[in-house]
């Protein structure tokens, strides 16, 4: 019997359901999870790759800027200051020295709570806890907050620990003696530079040079001890020593404050010098002002008049006429002279101070008297020209030589441009202007048989390894001959003698010879006379031998106004006193006693 198969279609269901065929299908299944993890893996590639190209980048291609950028933003520079150099009188006193301060700085970045850190710095700063809080809050690196704190008050800060707060090496100037020469010596600024006087003009060599420390700071902003330091040292100032004497500049500020206050003076001016050498002793004037609070003075005040005012000399300025006079060898003291009551000269009539009839004066008594129209007479043997070459020899509207701020020259006009009345009055005192020292130094060089020598006021610059830098040799010149000198010291003498203008400037066992001279004032906001004076002395001691000049002006004076009877008593007063400290003694002789009139005149 024959079998008949019967082919059946293949049944896709059941291969899948076979053990054979169903290890696709299981593959299918799983795939799914499989190809995450691919793309985990693949995620997890390239963030590594993008990691490692960043630390390469960080570490091997910009590794060294960043570290230095890092680096620099933990160091901080701070200046070392330089010890400012000492100001000293001649016999080496302090005038203006400088003491260790610190100025308060603060980091306001580095600051966590202002309002704690303002209320512990207040009560040692005496500064309002609301405006600490403003100083300390914000996002600026750095910001003062108190300036010249003592060494003991920023101790006592530094232990507090404040984040953010520093402090910085800084330095005060201080003025022991307060008002004491501050003319001279000057002041510094907030910034600790010189701002007037012998302060400005020495700045460079006072200042020195600043040095810096650049330190590591950790958390809170403190120095990491065991971290690197690059530290440059400050160089210290030079000291400068002045040829001003303390003493008799105190003197001489204490007598001129008091003539001035009692006369109810615009101003006044002492200038004490020695005439050999040129150097001035005490330069002193009033009013005056506090060097250690500048900020709080008249700037009028600050500056120094002996120097920057100038004046019309007046019968002070007779001495050059009448010394050209005899250099010339048109006079002698003996000489003489008839002094009418009016002296016509061009188209002005010339008169003396005092109304009087005919005169018969002999030179020195027209030094004595103080005559205008007698030394116009005298003045008429030389000429104009010559008259105005002595003025120029005597240093009339010329630099002094001190190259101190603020000077002024003073002036004579140039002769070609004098008018009709020019030579007579620039032969009394009048049409030219003078400072103060300039008039000194007029009576110096006739104290120094006429030798002018340049004035000066500081006698060394003193280094800070110790050595002394001399100035330079104080120009001389020669302006009228040693006897002309020794002839006009005797004509000064009677000025001071009876019957001479100047007897309140005796000094009992000395000589004195001197000047006196009320010239009118003229009024800077006009250019014009008001009516006011300058009165004034200017005298030389012991007159046989002189070792001292001292000049005497007060300006504007309400109360009296001839310089014999206000200026005088001022010379006497420092004169004597300088004397004394300077250990000149008096020379024994007697004076010549020149004969003022002639004729039983």
């Amino acid at each position: 019997m024959a079998t008949t198969s019967t082919r059946q279609r293949p049944n896709p269901q059941a291969r899948v359901d076979s053990p054979r065929a169903g290890r696709p299908a299981a593959n299918l299944r799983l795939g799914s999870p499989y190809r995450r993890g691919g793309i985990l893996t693949l995620v997890i590639v390239i963030v590594l790759t993008i990691f490692a190209a960043r630390l390469i980048d960080l570490q091997a291609v910009r590794g060294e800027s960043l570290a230095s950028a890092a680096l620099e933003q933990r160091l901080r520079t701070v200046p070392i200051m330089a010890g400012r150099g000492a100001i000293v009188d001649t016999n080496g006193e302090p005038l203006a020295v400088t003491v260790e301060a610190r100025n308060l700085t603060v980091d306001q970045t580095l600051v966590t709570d202002p309002t704690a850190e303002a209320i512990a710095l207040s009560p040692l700063l005496g500064v309002d806890i609301g405006e600490l809080i403003t100083r300390l809050t914000g996002d600026r690196r750095f910001v003062y907050v108190a300036k010249e704190l003592t060494p003991d008050t920023w101790r006592r800060i530094e232990a507090l620990r404040l984040p953010g707060v520093f402090s910085e090496e800084t330095a005060r100037r201080i003025y022991p003696g307060e008002d004491l020469g501050s003319n001279v010596i000057g002041f510094v600024g907030a910034d600790g530079a010189g701002a007037g006087g012998i302060e400005y003009a020495y700045d460079a060599l006072l200042a020195g040079t600043a040095g810096s420390v650049t330190f590591e700071r950790g958390p809170g902003g403190r120095a990491i001890p065991t971290a690197q330091r690059n530290q440059v040292d400050a160089t210290a100032g030079a000291s400068v020593q002045l040829t001003i004497n303390r003493d008799i500049q105190h003197v001489a500020q204490a007598a001129i404050a008091a003539q001035v206050a009692a006369t109810r003076a615009y101003s006044g001016t002492v200038v004490v010098m020695d005439p050999k050498t040129g150097q001035i002793l005490a330069l002193a004037e009033a009013p005056t002002f506090n060097a250690n609070k500048a900020g709080s003075a008249a700037a009028a005040d600050r500056g120094n008049r002996a120097l920057s005012d100038v004046y019309e000399p007046g019968s002070t300025s007779k001495v050059m006429t009448l010394a050209a006079v005899v250099d010339q060898g048109m006079a002698t003291p003996y000489s003489t002279f008839t002094v009418p009551s009016g002296l016509k000269w061009g188209d002005k009539v010339f008169h003396d101070s005092a109304p009087h009839g005919t005169l018969h004066l002999t030179l020195a008594g027209v030094m004595a008297k103080s005559s205008n129209m007698g030394t116009i007479l005298a003045a008429k043997r030389i000429g104009g020209r010559t008259l105005y070459e002595y003025l120029k020899k005597f240093g009339i509207g010329e630099k002094t030589g001190l190259n101190f701020p603020g000077e002024s020259t003073g002036k004579v006009p140039k002769y070609r441009d004098w008018t009709a009345t020019s030579f007579p009055t620039i032969a009394y005192g009048q049409g030219l202007s003078v400072n103060a020292v300039q008039a000194a130094s007029v009576y110096a060089t006739i104290a120094n048989d006429g030798v002018r020598v340049q004035p000066s006021l500081v006698a060394g610059v003193i280094r800070e390894d110790g050595s002394v830098e001399l100035p330079p040799v104080s120009v001389s010149t020669q302006v009228v001959s040693a006897e002309t000198a020794k002839q006009v010291r005797a004509m000064l003498e009677s000025v001071v003698g009876e019957g001479g203008t100047g007897t309140n400037a005796k000094i009992p066992g000395y000589r004195i010879g001197g000047k006196t001279g009320t010239a009118m004032y003229v009024d800077p906001s006009c250019g014009c006379y008001n009516g006011g004076v300058v009165a004034s002395f200017i005298g030389l001691a012991p007159a046989d031998n002189a070792q001292l000049v001292v000049a005497v002006s007060l300006v504007n004076p309400r109360i009296g106004r001839y310089g014999g009877e206000l200026a005088a008593p001022v010379f006497k007063k420092v004169m004597t006193y300088a004397l004394q400290i300077q250990q000149i003694p008096p020379t024994g002789t007697r004076p010549a006693n020149l004969a003022l009139t002639f004729g039983g005149g």
